[in-house]
């Protein structure tokens, strides 16, 4: 008579598949960050830090971050605006996980002028949002083109009218297409984007979004 099979134990299994998968995540950050905080750059007391929410998990959605970054990420009313201005660096990263963190801090200290300068694409950005940073609330500036519809920072529109140029002999076709628009963030009614090289401010009344 055989006997019975050897059992197994699945948690020990499990928790040693997980811990497997929590050290090479490390490595593989440690290597993409060259062992220091992507966020601030500090060299100590580095962990793993999760950017939620996850599809896949993995090195793709997660970062490495001090313990001074994840604990004002995750506790608000502790934020240093002082220590954020590493964002100024970490913005750039090449890293989309890197990005979200910065534009969500970015939102958090509302630093139009350095969100303005970011551009993600729209499932990023869709990620970035996704924790209810940068909600717009009820003292919001809202930019809509001729038509009512709203406008966003890195949108396309195309001119209704020429416009003369203010302070030059330029003058702005009808039709033409302005891309990667900016907002300003004093002035419901206007916008600033190039014509021809040109950075110019255009009033929002004579531009339809594309």
């Amino acid at each position: 008579m055989k006997g019975n099979p050897p059992k197994v134990d699945t948690f020990t299994l499990s928790f040693e598949t997980i811990k497997a998968i929590i050290m090479s995540i490390e490595r593989e950050l440690n290597k993409r960050s060259a062992s220091k905080c992507e966020l601030c750059g500090a060299t100590e007391h580095l962990k793993v830090y999760q950017v939620l929410p996850t599809k896949k998990g993995g090195i793709d959605e997660s970062i490495q971050a001090c313990a001074t970054c994840i604990d004002q990420i995750e506790n608000p009313e502790k934020v240093d605006t002082n220590h954020w201005r590493c964002l100024n660096d970490s913005m750039w990263s090449e890293h989309l996980p890197v990005q979200v963190v910065a534009w969500r801090m970015l939102s958090r200290l509302r630093n139009h002028e350095l969100l303005d300068q970011m551009y993600l694409d729209e499932d990023t950005l869709a990620w970035a949002q996704a924790t209810g940073e940068g909600e717009a609330d009820e003292n919001k500036i809202i930019h809509r083109d001729s038509n009512g519809v709203i406008l966003e920072h890195g949108d396309s529109v195309v001119l209704i009218k020429d416009l003369k140029v203010k302070g030059s002999s330029m003058v702005a076709k009808q039709g033409t297409a302005v891309r990667n628009i900016r907002l300003d963030h004093e002035n419901a009614e206007y916008i600033e984007g190039k014509v021809d090289g040109q950075l110019i401010v255009i009033i929002t009344q004579y531009v339809k979004k594309i």
